[in-house]
């Protein structure tokens, strides 16, 4: 049951920062909309059972349906004086198993999961062996065809710094319509996996983490491939700010270049173009991370 005001009310609202892991297969993405599971919607539910106020909590980034999260960070405002290790607690217990709150704790009155963010690190990783156990697939791309890991750690370094990353934004027409995706891998019936990314989710920002803006420029501070097993390649890439699929179309970009498709020395002139159409297809949402942040 809800805690009662009485019990707990104090008379000024505090910051609260909660830290999260989250599995983004059952959700339609972080932010709310009406009628599908969010992960925002669920720790806001989760937030009111627990204390009895109705919160929107605030996400560092709002992550596309089928998207993860190793250290999302959300904020909100609470009036209720509830210790952090038992909100943390009683958030778990509240939560689905898919979401864990890895951490609660008060926050100075300044501070805000997105704006106060400095920077983010997003992972995607894909499975380079021939076989992807079941309890794999879920969380990267199958992707075992040869790969040239050279060029693509190449065209990996030619997007560091600040750019205009147009051509590796999804525009609203592109989030409908555009149909040079990566393959995905089949189910024994020949259908397709497909993550939760289409016309019910295309009208969104064009901006996955920050507000809608006219401009395309954002700064990339690191940009590399590690492989970390033989059957694990794992893309990481750092920054102030990321457009709406802006990493996934650059991992999709950097496979065409592993695949021989396109020459690593052609991204500076993917960048120039500002055109979608001049870069890669868009790589798979499971694959893909919200590391961390950093304020």
């Amino acid at each position: 049951m809800a805690a009662s005001a009485s019990t707990y009310f104090t008379q000024e609202a505090r910051i609260w920062k909660l830290t999260l892991a989250y599995d983004g297969g059952p959700f339609y993405g972080w932010q709310v909309q009406p009628g599908l599971p969010t992960v925002q919607g669920a720790l806001a539910e989760a937030i009111e059972h627990v204390t009895g106020e109705q919160v929107l909590p605030q996400g560092s980034g709002r992550t596309d349906a089928g998207v993860h999260a190793l250290g999302q960070v959300a904020s909100f405002l609470l009036r209720a004086a509830i210790p952090p290790a038992n909100l943390q607690r009683a958030l778990n217990h509240r939560l689905p198993a898919s979401i864990r709150v890895l951490s609660a704790e008060l926050a100075e009155n300044s501070f805000h999961a997105r704006h106060s963010a400095r920077s983010k690190l997003y992972e995607y990783r894909i499975w380079r062996g021939e076989l992807c156990p079941p309890w794999t697939a879920p969380y990267v791309y199958a992707c075992p065809w040869p790969l040239e890991i050279d060029a693509m750690r190449e065209a990996a370094q030619a997007v560091l710094g600040e750019h205009d990353f147009a051509s590796f934004a999804a525009r609203e027409p592109d989030l409908s319509t555009r149909k040079s995706t990566l393959p995905e891998m089949t189910d024994s019936d020949g259908g397709v996996r497909e993550s939760r990314d289409g016309a019910s989710v295309a009208a969104r920002s064009a901006v996955q983490d920050e507000d809608p803006s006219a401009s395309c420029v954002r700064r990339l501070l690191s940009s590399k491939w590690e492989q970390q097993t033989p059957e694990m390649l794992c893309y990481q890439v750092r920054g102030t700010g990321f457009l709406h699929h802006m990493v996934r179309n650059l991992v999709g970009t950097f496979l065409s270049v592993g695949r021989g498709q396109i020459d690593p020395g052609a991204i500076p002139s993917i960048l120039a173009a500002r055109d979608r159409a001049a870069a890669g297809p868009t790589a798979p949402a499971r694959g893909l991370f919200l590391h961390s942040v950093e304020y």
